[in-house]
């Protein structure tokens, strides 16, 4: 959404309009925020009580309709601390059914929260109690796992103290949730989705486009034209339904989090978005990022980070200099950012930078990483596919046939079902990725070539050795596919609806996934009630997370030990990816039933 230059000039809210807006946020996510001190109220302690109800919330001036928690959005900041017994009554005053889901939280699998797989859910006008041991500290965050609730503003914030002695020195932490916002229902964009799932792409190449010399040249336009395939598809919802927020405040809200100078500053930042992939940057001000997820990592010093829905980054900053600094968090697509400020004092602004320019799908996009990255000229597209070797980039050495060229068009050989045999062919699967590579060591669409540092999963180390070292005792390749145009998305082809039977696990064992993405959209994948290792040279430090993001026609590689008894969900948490299918569930049986 653009943002005329004025309301920046202009800048705060007086002290009426302030006390206004104050009943519609939590303490910590009030208009100016001095940071999450103990004074500030939280939900807290060994008892906790949560309340599920619709109500409004205001987003630059308009009312929209909302689910909150305890009246307001975000929910309350829940903190808890490690080694403690939280029991948290939740009370449903919705007239449909409702559920929390404790994200990241390791936990027994009947309290994970996700109705049809570990309960039955929270009637309307009914009480569930949760409660679990607190195992961990970090950053995390709860979200209703039942229908579209999440975009309506179910979901909030939680940070777990240590027991002892937290190894990040910081003066003053604030809390950042983001999340996208659109006045449509949650059904009606679900429902646009299905009948054309460009509805939203405002940024399409056009004529002018083309004229003036801009984005791809016309023989590569026919050429995607003839694949049904769009380059500017970065992000199915954006800009043109959503206000990006932060704290519940739209760009022109502009929530402001204080600090003084020289002061340590730790930012506890969670995706709590429906659909939207930020690209998180303070111009300015440099960041280093000590907790991913939750866990904490070798600290490393970036300037900017793409942070998936479902993720976490805690980073810290030292602002020195007595001025406003603006924190962005812009849409992978560019088609908008939310905006806060972090300043020294109520009222002041910075400077906020223009929507850089919109990135296109490449080839590696496609799945044919292999030609971007060079390669072995004796290579198939076949063994290329699986894994094997690298075409190369060299056009003379490109065998054209190969992709399909020579026998109606590129189409054919991203149809190739040889290289996933597991994948059902079904017309909800559009493309195979041919040549799909390992991408996690990238920083993300359209973030390549920025002029500055930006954070890549390979720069994740974790501070402490993993728990589990031993080597996978199996693997198990898991494709990530849909049809863009009809809007369908699955696992290995199958939709959740169509296929009950779990992935099967045995507890203790140690696996290898491979998540291969078929199609040209980025996938945040999520496993509950479990940590895994990214694969990613660091050995016995390697980064564990909850979710990866997998970026689009590439790779993601984990090791997996399976030490969770019970069902869980595995899902894109992409929202209206999930709901059109792209979840299973994961089993993890005691040893003695599965011999």
């Amino acid at each position: 959404m653009p943002i005329e230059r004025r309301t920046f000039v202009t800048g705060a809210l007086g002290g009426g309009a302030l006390a206004a807006l104050s009943s519609w946020y939590p303490a910590w996510a009030q208009p100016v925020s001095s940071g999450i001190a103990s004074t500030l109220p939280t939900v807290e302690g060994s008892d906790i009580t949560l309340r599920i109800a619709r109500q409004t919330m205001r987003i630059d001036g308009r009312v929209s309709r909302a689910i909150g928690i305890n009246g307001t959005v975000p929910a309350p900041l829940v903190r808890l601390k490690e080694g403690q017994q939280a029991r948290l009554r939740v009370v449903n005053d919705l007239d449909e059914d409702s559920s929390i889901h404790w994200h990241g939280l390791i936990l027994p699998f009947h309290m994970d929260g996700v109705p049809g797989v570990s309960f039955p859910g929270i009637k309307p006008r009914s009480t569930f109690v949760y409660e679990f041991p607190v195992v961990q500290s970090g950053t995390y965050w709860y979200h209703s796992h039942s229908g579209l609730q999440e975009q309506l503003g179910h979901y909030g914030p939680i940070v777990i103290d240590p027991a002892g002695a937290d190894p990040i020195g910081y003066d003053r932490e604030h809390v950042i949730v983001l999340s996208d916002h659109s006045r449509l229902s949650p059904e009606e964009i679900f429902r646009k989705l299905k009948v054309n799932p460009g509805h939203f792409n405002m940024q399409r190449q056009t004529l002018g486009g083309l004229l003036a010399g801009k984005d791809q040249p016309l023989k590569d336009r026919i050429e995607w034209g003839a694949m049904r395939m769009d380059p500017a598809d970065i992000a199915d919802v954006n800009g043109s339904t959503y206000s990006f927020l932060i704290n519940g405040h739209g760009p022109r809200d502009n929530w402001t989090g204080l600090f003084r100078p020289g002061e340590r500053v730790r930012l506890r930042i969670i995706n709590a978005s429906a659909m939207s992939i930020f690209n998180v940057r303070i111009p300015g001000l440099r960041m280093t990022v000590v907790q991913a997820d939750g866990l904490n990592i070798v600290p490393v010093e970036i300037d900017e980070f793409q942070i998936a829905v479902a993720e976490t980054y805690d980073v810290i900053v030292t602002p020195v200099e007595d001025r406003a600094y603006t924190l962005v968090a812009e849409a992978n697509d560019r088609s908008g950012m939310g905006r806060a400020t972090l300043a020294p004092r109520a009222g002041m602004v910075a400077e906020v930078p223009p929507l850089r320019e919109r990135p296109l799908a490449t080839m590696k996009d496609m799945g044919m990483g292999a030609m971007a990255d060079g390669g072995d000229a004796s290579c198939t597209a076949e063994h290329a596919a699986m894994g094997h070797c690298t075409l190369p980039t060299d056009g003379a050495a490109v065998d054209h046939a190969a992709m399909g060229h020579g026998s109606g068009g590129m189409n054919h050989s991203m149809r190739d079902f040889s290289v996933a045999p597991q994948v059902k062919r079904d017309p909800s699967v559009q493309s195979i990725s041919p040549m799909p590579v390992d991408r996690m060591g990238e920083p993300g669409q359209g973030l390549e070539d920025v002029g500055h540092r930006v954070l890549t999963y390979h720069d994740l180390v974790a501070l402490e050795r993993n728990p589990d070292v031993r080597a996978a005792s199996r693997s198990l390749d898991i494709h990530l596919t849909g049809n863009m145009e009809r809007f369908m998305w699955s696992f290995d082809g199958v939709k959740m609806s169509d296929h009950h039977e779990p992935i099967p696990f045995t507890e203790g064992e140690r696996v290898r996934i491979n998540l291969i993405n078929d199609s040209m959209m980025s996938h945040p994948i999520h496993l509950h009630g479990h940590f895994f290792e990214l694969v990613t040279g660091k050995g016995d430090r390697s980064p564990r997370k909850h979710t990866v993001l997998v970026q689009p026609g590439g790779t993601a590689s984990f090791d997996l030990t399976a030490d969770a008894l019970g069902d869980w969900a595995f899902h894109c948490h992409l929202l209206y990816h999930m709901h059109a299918g792209m979840m299973r569930v994961v089993s993890v049986r005691p040893k003695e039933e599965s011999e």
